[in-house]
């Protein structure tokens, strides 16, 4: 299919200035470096490192995660650099997304683009107080003595990567890597990913990014919650042992954990209610209330079962911000709304606002699935799922 090309956007996508509030002030003030005391430190921005990470878990908002090099395929578009373009442009050009997102994780690509307006879309998030962030992994290989598992690679010459994109805008990161139970999961895979968790998150508090750490527990497999609720308290007891290891500032991370459900092969479907007991379960036990945001993934889950779910969660009484950075969850309808024509970019624009304002109200326990769309409810789960 041919590229799509997109005309600037009009001057009524621009939103309205808003008067600066703290948001906004925390989004343009020049970084506040100072050196922490002691083992707990995070180079010169233990500071901006704490602020930024409060800003992205403010009330009402979460994270837009489009750092997917190739969203477009899942509408039949070709995986080029104009059709990659075109569809950011729809994103990020969306007027009114900072009532609902406080964060944008980035493709490199991305971070580094601009509007066909020649707009930088660094700058298009900042008009809309959102801020950006970048995914700096390399990506999954198989990991080697495993049980067919995975390792997530991008250590090499990551200190470097993340000063340019601090200085291109970024102020947050992204690593993502994955545990399989169905797998075992090994002790070396539990290991291998939370010690390159550890280190990535180290290093891009050195050169000033908020990381988020994610290590993705995957929806395969037939076994009941409280195999995966096992699984979870493990990893993550691996994860914080070895953060703190490495001198991480506990304020200064996000973390983008998989909410404990049952294997998506498993005979019985898990309740929103069941869900949100056993995740805030493995919260309570096992992540510090230091810890300023939990931002989940969606996982494979349908757009109304991730937003249902999170509601669950926040109906509940929480020591963190517990929110959403969702990939899928928040864009399926958008890209079949799209359908990579120009004429259909302010309709599916429209459907991104509607799914970022449901987990909006999610993350205050006031959703209601009531006249939800088939299309949300369509589960999106892929087994074995990388990108």
């Amino acid at each position: 299919m041919a590229s799509v090309k997109l005309s600037a956007p009009s001057s009524q996508w621009i939103a309205g200035e808003r008067s600066l509030d703290r948001r906004s002030r925390i989004l343009t003030a020049a970084p506040r470096r100072r050196v922490a005391v002691g083992p707990i430190r995070a180079g010169s921005y233990t500071d901006e490192l704490v602020q930024t990470a409060k800003f992205t878990a403010s009330s009402r908002h979460g994270i837009l995660a489009i750092d997917e090099q190739d969203a477009e395929a899942s509408i039949g578009l070709d995986n080029t650099e104009a059709n990659r373009q075109a569809y950011r442009q729809l994103l990020l050009t969306t007027p009114g997304l900072g009532e609902y997102i406080s964060g944008a994780i980035l493709f490199e690509e991305t971070l580094y683009q601009s509007t066909t307006g020649g707009k930088k879309f660094v700058d298009c998030l900042r008009q809309e107080k959102i801020m950006p962030g970048i995914k700096v992994d390399k990506g999954l290989v198989p990991l080697p003595g495993s049980n067919n598992e995975s390792w997530c690679q991008g250590l090499d010459g990551l200190a470097s990567r993340c000063a340019e994109y601090y200085k291109q805008g970024a102020r947050f990161a992204k690593w993502r890597t994955v545990v399989s139970i169905p797998c075992g999961p090994s002790a070396l895979a539990v290991k291998e990913a939370a010690w390159g968790l550890a280190r990535y998150a180290a290093i891009a508090q050195d050169n000033g990014l908020v990381p988020i750490v994610e290590p993705e527990i995957l929806l395969d497999g037939d076994h009941p919650i409280e195999r995966t609720l096992e699984v979870a308290e493990k990893v993550w007891a691996e994860v914080f042992y070895y953060l703190a290891e490495n001198n991480v500032v506990f304020e200064g991370i996000l973390l983008k954990p998989s909410m404990v459900t049952p294997g998506a092969e498993h005979k019985e479907k898990a309740s929103p209610e069941m869900i949100a007991k056993y995740t805030l379960k493995m919260l309570n036990r096992r992540v510090p209330p230091a810890v300023p945001g939990i931002m989940f993934l969606s996982g494979g889950q349908s757009e109304m079962e991730a937003t249902r779910n999170l509601n669950a969660m926040n109906q509940a009484s929480n020591p963190w911000h517990v929110s959403f950075s969702y990939a899928r969850a928040l864009q399926n309808t958008v890209l079949k709304t799209w359908q990579g024509r120009l004429e259909n970019v302010v309709a599916a624009q429209k459907a991104l606002l509607v799914r970022a304002k449901a987990n909006s109200l999610a993350q205050l326990g006031h959703y209601s699935a009531k006249g939800e769309s088939e299309e949300a409810k369509t589960g999106m789960f892929q087994k074995g799922y990388t990108y």
